[in-house]
């Protein structure tokens, strides 16, 4: 069975728009071009707030935490492949989706669950923006809060004034600045017979930090805003598409053969981008516990300290090789932080959306974005320091990803929105036990905090 059909979707896709246009399943080129909202959500989530929690827990526990890889990367996959389908089956955001699942107190639930999303991807944005300031401070050009002002103003004009097209090749370009954190691992001096072993067998401390900087990485590889991003992003990429005419045509529409390539060429995009994700996680993990905390480093409390752990691979450089890592990963974050909230509120009240939309027709959205992305910018000034802010918002994230899971996981097992397209079991099973994860660790939290 596959990850997430319930039944075949041949008759649904027989006599619909799309007879005449399928594609060759062999031509690969369809495949390269179909990496994007996967690719992008990944990398996005290695954001600054991801490195720097990562960073922590190797300086902190070495490699005690190295087994969350092999965890976060099924069920973080399951859940984004869920969310993507979502998107495929229907033609909708999660936003817009939850409006029509939900009665009045549902939506009213999921409202404000949407609203201390907002909140709390000002305070990640503020995070990701001071983080962007530090390293351009590492250059030597100026105090790191003038440029988290500075980025926060140059990503709202950017998003105001590009088009899609424009902005996610930009998305796929910064992506790139990650393969730093890769390179390091190979120029390190890694003890691999450790990384195997605690990457294959949990060594946990049950201690407060151990289980606080443990929910930390859970909540920001398995992060609330990404749910609605992937969908999202994936509806863009469906408007631009020539088939429906800035229509996104779900697949239900399409020739059967056309909306098979289409679900296989998007799940290769997920699981490329959820693989990347993870890929960074692990070699941050194991660079940071080679360097820094072979060193005897407890905490990094610095973007310099954490630079530190680069100097295998970059020697005098490893400053500057952090700076552009931090300032790229930033600059991907941040509209992905903004454009998530807004497209879930805008679709929740019924209001157009999309970065494929120009401000004026899709008011709600823009206002929501810039709202977002300057708001971040104005908390950027409170003057905290932006790694502790950074590992903090990645708490949150975790706390916050149960709740939001359970309203993914009754959209997508619906079968009057879905269709054949609903959740099967093994998308099903990875999803709850995706919940129950989450959950359990929230509660481990609160229990310790």
């Amino acid at each position: 069975m596959e990850l997430g059909i319930a039944s075949s979707p041949e008759a649904s896709g027989r006599n619909q728009l799309g007879r005449g246009t399928s594609r060759e399943p062999t031509q690969w080129r369809a495949y390269l071009r179909a990496l994007g909202p996967g690719l992008v959500t990944g990398a996005s989530d290695d954001d600054p707030s991801g490195v720097a929690t990562y960073a922590q827990a190797g300086a902190q526990f070495r490699f005690g935490l190295l087994w969350t890889a092999l965890i976060t990367f099924p069920l973080m996959t399951g859940v984004q492949e869920i969310c993507d389908r979502t998107a495929l089956a229907t033609g909708q955001s999660l936003g817009a989706l939850a409006r029509t699942r939900f009665g009045r107190f549902g939506r009213t639930t999921v409202g404000v669950l949407l609203c201390a999303l907002f909140l709390a991807n000002g305070l990640n944005i503020a995070a990701d923006l001071l983080a962007v300031g530090a390293g351009v401070h590492l250059l030597h050009a100026g105090p790191q809060s003038l440029w988290a002002v500075v980025a926060g103003a140059t990503i709202t004009v950017l998003v105001l004034t590009g088009s899609f097209d424009t902005i996610a090749r930009v998305f796929k370009f910064l992506c790139s600045a990650l393969l730093a954190y890769i390179a390091v691992v190979f120029f390190a001096h890694v003890d691999w017979g450790r990384v195997a072993v605690n990457a294959i067998v949990p060594h946990p401390t049950f201690s407060n930090d151990y289980i606080a900087l443990l929910i930390a990485v859970l909540g920001t590889t398995i992060s609330p805003y990404l749910f609605f991003w992937q969908s999202a992003h994936r509806i863009e990429e469906l408007r631009e598409e020539p088939e429906g005419g800035n229509r996104p045509v779900p697949l239900s529409e399409r020739a059967t053969s056309d909306a098979r390539l289409k679900q296989r060429t998007s799940r290769l995009d997920v699981g490329v981008g959820m693989a990347f994700s993870n890929l960074v996680m692990f070699a941050i993990i194991v660079a940071t516990a080679s360097t820094l905390g072979k060193s005897g480093a407890t905490n990094v409390d610095s973007a310099a300290q954490a630079a530190e752990a680069l100097r295998p691979v970059a020697g005098s450089a490893s400053t500057v090789l952090f700076a552009i890592g931090f300032i790229g990963a930033g600059f991907l974050a941040v509209p992905v932080l903004a454009g998530s909230a807004a497209a879930g509120i805008s679709g929740l009240v019924g209001k157009r959306w999309g970065f494929s939309r120009k401000p004026r027709q899709a008011p709600v959205f823009y206002v929501l974005v810039a709202a977002g992305t300057l708001g971040g910018a104005a908390l950027s000034l409170i003057g905290v320091n932006p790694i502790a802010l950074l590992v903090i918002v990645a708490m949150v994230n975790g706390l916050a990803a149960g709740p939001f899971l359970i309203v993914v996981m009754l959209i997508a097992g619906n079968r009057e929105l879905m269709g054949d397209y609903r959740n099967g079991r093994l998308a099903s099973s990875l999803g709850w036990l995706t919940v129950a994860v989450m959950t359990a660790a929230a509660i481990a939290l609160l229990v310790t905090l």
